[in-house]
């Protein structure tokens, strides 16, 4: 259980973001280091202007449809150019899960109210048992918003397939165990779908992180855009 000291320091976490994000887009966003990525798939090689550049094509997460808290079939592609924190749970987990649910919660709750551009998915990694009205029920309790957060449900193999092949959930936490996929870790996605962090969820300085590299992706899918505005 978190102290009353890590709540605050959430709470807090969870203020900062539009601060921050008006902020970066005072100051020289060249000057910013942003969230690395952490996988690619393959490197090209090329040639331009006489000059062999190699060029690294990022892991991206696959498209996937599943079954959401409101019983609705929805998909990845569904949330094309958003930033999507997700974790991995199940509704009758005893331990670690209800504080990760909280904290994502603030998380959502200091999104919504800055930015739209922030989506939230939780997968259940018991899905024989986690049926459509126990995500609904586990969302409801918790205060959810359904229109920014999914609880999904599905396939086991899939969902699996999708934590450990395309999240890589097994490398973030190397303490997991793969046949049952339960992690501490909120991940972090870009609106290209790359993977640009994980992060502890239970950690106050993981969390504070994690707000702070959400504004950053704000900022740097302001940047594309208004490159592309301007034809640069």
């Amino acid at each position: 259980m978190m102290s009353k000291k890590s709540l605050i320091a959430v709470a807090v976490a969870a203020l900062l973001p539009l601060t921050c994000y008006f902020l970066l887009k005072h100051f020289s966003a060249e000057a910013v280091v942003m969230p690395k990525r952490y996988f690619y798939d393959s490197v090209q090689v090329k040639t331009e202007y006489g000059k062999t550049i190699q060029d690294t094509i990022w892991h991206k997460v696959r498209n996937f449809t599943l079954t959401n808290q409101l019983n609705k079939q929805v998909s990845l592609s569904d949330l094309e150019g958003k930033i999507i924190i997700a974790d991995f749970f199940f509704t009758s987990c005893p331990s670690i899960c209800p504080a990760l649910t909280r904290n994502m919660k603030r998380l959502q709750d200091a999104f919504n109210k800055t930015d739209t551009v922030v989506r939230f998915l939780s997968f259940s990694v018991d899905p024989a048992r986690d049926s459509v009205a126990r995500l609904n029920k586990y969302a409801n309790k918790y205060g959810i918003n359904h229109d920014t957060w999914w609880l999904l449900t599905g396939d086991k193999d899939d969902i699996y397939d999708i934590a450990k092949k395309e999240f890589k959930a097994n490398i973030a936490d190397t303490n997991v165990d793969t046949n049952f996929i339960h992690t501490e870790y909120f991940f972090m996605l870009d609106k290209d779908r790359v993977v640009r962090g994980w992060y502890n969820g239970l950690d106050s300085l993981h969390l504070n992180r994690l707000a702070d590299d959400v504004v950053l992706l704000m900022l740097e899918r302001d940047k594309k855009k208004k490159r592309r505005l301007f034809g640069n």
